[in-house]
């Protein structure tokens, strides 16, 4: 299993030799370092922890944690396989992840905190088509109607209401590597990812 953190810088498009336009999004791939490895006999699980990005200050105990290798400002755990599985790969504290992981074409899963859209109504957070515009009813045209019945005399768990929107860890599978720029640490990658530019991602094989 690969895997890697990156910054989203935004979306773009590409031509293909055939005249077809792709849209993709590029990813900012700067070296990612092991701060921890985790055992199963230490810890009950296999995974390691890798850091990117620069933070001016740290606390003493987010030093001591980093063991100088960096003043990372954001640190992920990603499980790794059984070392006795296929595919399991081995890794100790200071090896360092680079864009060469990863190939053209390869398909990947992207995760990161989705855009927050702030308190939204039901039409946009739920897709509710409202009520009817027409026969006096202006004034409830985006609102959501009923929320239950007589028994059990209250909202059920997991009533479509309004709400926050947005601002969730989300994951998209399926989308493919169209390009590498190893000489500028760029990914692109075909289709929209989860989140504000310039916010952190992971990116995992499948």
């Amino acid at each position: 299993m690969k895997f890697i953190l990156g910054t989203k810088i935004g979306m773009t498009q590409m031509f293909k030799e055939d005249g077809s336009v792709v849209p993709i999004t590029l990813v900012k791939i700067e070296p990612n370092v092991v701060v921890q490895v985790k055992t199963k006999e230490k810890d009950g699980y296999q995974a390691i922890q890798i850091g990117t990005g620069s933070k001016k200050k740290l606390n003493k105990p987010a030093k001591g944690h980093r063991k100088d290798l960096g003043n990372f400002s954001v640190l992920k755990e990603f499980k790794l396989a059984p070392a006795n599985e296929a595919g399991s790969i081995e890794f100790k504290v200071g090896d360092t992840i680079d864009i060469s992981t990863f190939a053209e074409g390869e398909t990947v899963k992207v995760s990161g905190v989705s855009k927050g859209k702030g308190f939204q109504g039901v039409v946009k957070r739920h897709g509710f088509h409202g009520m009817p515009a027409s026969h006096g009813a202006h004034s409830v045209l985006r609102h959501a109607g009923s929320i239950g019945q007589r028994f059990p005399q209250h909202t059920l768990k997991g009533m479509r209401m309004a709400g926050r929107m947005g601002g969730v860890n989300k994951s998209i599978r399926g989308l493919k590597i169209v390009k590498i720029d190893t000489v500028n640490g760029l990914l692109a990658i075909k289709g929209a990812v989860p989140g504000n530019n310039k916010s952190i991602v992971e990116i995992q094989s499948q």
